[in-house]
């Protein structure tokens, strides 16, 4: 696939190293054109600016702050159509509450902020760290990437990506549902960083077979 990763931090790098290596045509945007430029080297991608970026691509991530989230996605121009994903998450400055919740979410203020994009919420519960290292924590234990979205040919495109790069994707169901991904992925980052279990760590569920 052809996919845009908007943002060049700790989450975007993981993700394009990831996608890169899993044979996927990645470019990366970023405001820091420079940094951009340095980690599309690094991993074998290419740096685009923010106009011309999303033209061809079959999927655009959004991995900047979710503040920072529909301003970068409006500067790629029309997104009509366009499997976008939202990997973030509204943080609150400390990193330990969400600024939105109950009756929305943080994706779905997206989706409403970029008519016509077909938004899928995914990855957002998994750490930058555990992205980096890939999902194998041993026996036989494999990280999740629950993905909610309302559109089924958006949601498939996800659930391809996320099995390119060796992930379990786990169907969540609709867009309303990352009112619940994203307070799941709010107490990830409590166990890792409040309770001081770090951050290779991810959320699953067992079932009883």
């Amino acid at each position: 696939m052809n996919v845009v990763i908007v943002g060049s931090g700790n989450m975007g790098s993981a993700l394009a190293s990831q996608l890169v290596k899993a044979g996927h045509k990645v470019s990366i945007v970023s405001k820091d054109a420079a940094h951009a430029a340095a980690l599309a080297t690094k991993v074998g991608a290419q740096a685009m600016p923010a106009g011309s970026a999303a033209r061809d691509a079959d999927v655009v991530i959004v991995a900047t702050p979710y503040a920072e989230a529909t301003a970068a996605l409006r500067a790629l121009g029309d997104l009509c159509g366009k499997t976008v994903v939202d990997i973030t998450n509204p943080l609150t400055v400390d990193y330990m509450g969400l600024t939105v919740g109950h009756t929305t979410s943080g994706a779905e203020e997206i989706a409403k902020a970029v008519p016509g994009a077909e938004v899928v919420k995914a990855f957002n519960t998994v750490f930058a760290q555990v992205l980096k290292e890939g999902p194998d924590f041993g026996r036989g234990s494999t990280v999740p990437v629950f993905y909610a979205g309302d559109s089924a040919q958006a949601k498939q495109a996800v659930d391809t990506l996320v099995k390119s790069i060796g992930f379990a994707p786990v169907d969540a169901g609709p867009l309303r549902n990352a009112r619940y991904l994203e307070p799941l992925a709010g107490l990830n980052i409590y166990f890792g960083y409040g309770a001081g279990k770090g951050t290779g760590i991810a959320p699953n569920w067992i079932a009883r077979t």
